[in-house]
């Protein structure tokens, strides 16, 4: 391979056939924009910057939850490169999708318009694992129930973004994605002014301007001398995503609380801090893994809530939109509920309850990827092109006993992207979550969100749990 003039000179990189490579063409010469938003990278020593890199994320205490315990938090310091073009795209279609999922909660918990009119068979919600019909007993005050959705994009091999999970509950990766940032702008050196990028100042602010928007209506309270009265709320320091927690707080300038902290005005119903009992709090951004309304220390947050007063972000009962079944139908759900064409499509999933999709799985199956609807972070997930026969066997066997219990989709080639491996560059699969901020009045995309990559040679399963990664991701 020849470098182009201003191309980074790391040699040799070289992709492997099938997957779209994000840096490098077919033809072998690096993709033009990537190359000049790298101009500035391609002088560095790879390893150093990689040590680089990881001895500041362990000085900031950079963590991620993992088996049950935390881990460090590794960032590559090759940035992902994102052109306008693509960007705009993804912004259109994430938004889109973010209110569909927003509103089909909404109908679930209310007169299931969806259900009735045949988009969506009822059975997707009842059998859901985080399907709450309590949750209609305390909607949010103030109408938006999903205000925060993280929705997981690959790149197929022609270079389309399709969406391969939605994450409506409590989407965890926007402090990793500001970290990210920070980390690479000190590890290159490089004033954030001459960073090609879209930039992330207005994260917080937007997540906050997110969080107000879901208080109870105020009446006639002045907001400028009164403030929305923000907690986050976490298990605590046991937490494995406690640092995001803990990050968030110090962000958001919100108090950090557990269930323990919380207590309630017996007056007038109104959720406050036990050391603060005199201001109520209207907003709970609530971080916890016990995400049921039946979870123990939800008591004094569900009165309040009933009572309509304080907001929760995520409302309780979001999690109908994150079962792995509900995404087979999200394209119609976009249909139905804005009369518009998916700008993004989902990753073809299989409903295999529906004994016609059933029969193509099963027929299939050496082609396709076989996920539990519940869980989270690729347990149980079963590629099974890349198994093993016995693995295939039993989970053929599995989904013939309860076919309910999964979903089958299309296997992805994941587009790959330059990343440092061994001092080296080397070709990993990525994807890429995007964070949509729903208000009453707009969703607004946080440009780029964490690019996450598979650190293994080959894998496709980018999950930090399972020895993934993350990237900085630039809009460009």
């Amino acid at each position: 391979m020849t470098a182009q003039p201003d191309a980074p000179p790391w040699t040799p990189y070289r992709p492997p056939p099938g997957p779209r490579d994000e840096a490098l063409q077919a033809d072998g010469a690096w993709r033009p924009d990537v190359a000049a938003a790298l101009r500035d990278v391609h002088t560095r020593d790879l390893a150093q910057m990689a040590a680089a890199m990881a001895d500041d994320a362990r000085r900031a205490g950079l963590q991620f939850p993992i088996d049950g315990g935390t881990a460090a938090f590794h960032v590559d310091p090759v940035p992902r490169i994102i052109g306008a073009d693509a960007w705009a795209t993804i912004e259109r279609g994430v938004a889109q999708r973010a209110r569909a999922l927003d509103r089909f909660v909404a109908d679930v918990h209310g007169p299931r318009r969806a259900v009735a009119e045949g988009v969506v068979p009822e059975r997707v919600i009842t059998s859901a694992e985080h399907h709450e019909p309590e949750a209609a007993a305390a909607p949010p005050p103030a109408g938006v129930w999903v205000a925060l959705a993280g929705l997981d994009l690959v790149q197929t091999p022609d270079g389309e973004f399709q969406v391969l999970e939605d994450n409506a509950r409590t989407p965890s990766g926007i402090a990793y994605t500001l970290a990210a940032r920070a980390l690479v702008e000190d590890v290159l050196d490089l004033d954030p002014g001459r960073i090609p990028a879209r930039p992330l100042d207005g994260a917080i602010a937007l997540l906050r301007e997110t969080l107000d928007a879901a208080a109870p209506p105020g009446g006639d309270r002045d907001r400028a001398t009164d403030p929305i009265n923000l907690v986050v709320l976490t298990d605590g320091p046991t937490s494995p995503a406690y640092w995001e927690h803990r990050t968030l707080a110090v962000h958001l300038d919100a108090p950090l609380l557990t269930a323990e902290d919380l207590d309630l005005d017996a007056a007038t119903g109104a959720l406050v801090m036990r050391d603060a009992p005199q201001r109520p709090i209207d907003v709970v951004y609530r971080r916890t893994d016990a995400s049921t309304l039946k979870a123990p220390g939800h008591a004094l947050l569900l009165r309040a809530l009933r009572a309509g007063r304080v907001g929760v972000v995520n409302a309780f009962g979001t999690g109908v939109a994150d079962d792995k079944l509900t995404h087979a139908y999200v394209e119609d759900l976009i249909r139905f509920y804005d009369d518009e064409e998916p700008v993004l499509r989902s990753v073809p999933t299989f409903d295999l309850a529906d004994p016609e999709h059933l029969e193509q799985a099963l027929d299939r199956l050496d082609e396709l990827v076989i996920k539990p609807r519940g869980g989270a972070g690729g347990a149980g997930v079963v590629i099974c092109p890349h198994a093993e026969r016995d693995a295939i066997g039993a989970i053929r066997q599995a989904i013939t006993d309860d076919p309910g219990a999964y979903v089958a989709q299309e296997l992805v080639l994941l587009s790959t992207h330059p990343t440092v491996v061994d001092g080296c560059l080397q070709p990993r699969h990525v994807d890429l979550r995007p964070f949509a901020f729903t208000t009453p009045t707009t969703t607004r995309v946080l440009p780029g969100g964490l690019s996450r990559v598979a650190l293994k040679e080959g894998s496709i399963v980018v999950n930090s749990s399972q020895d993934g990664g993350a990237k900085d991701t630039w809009v460009l």
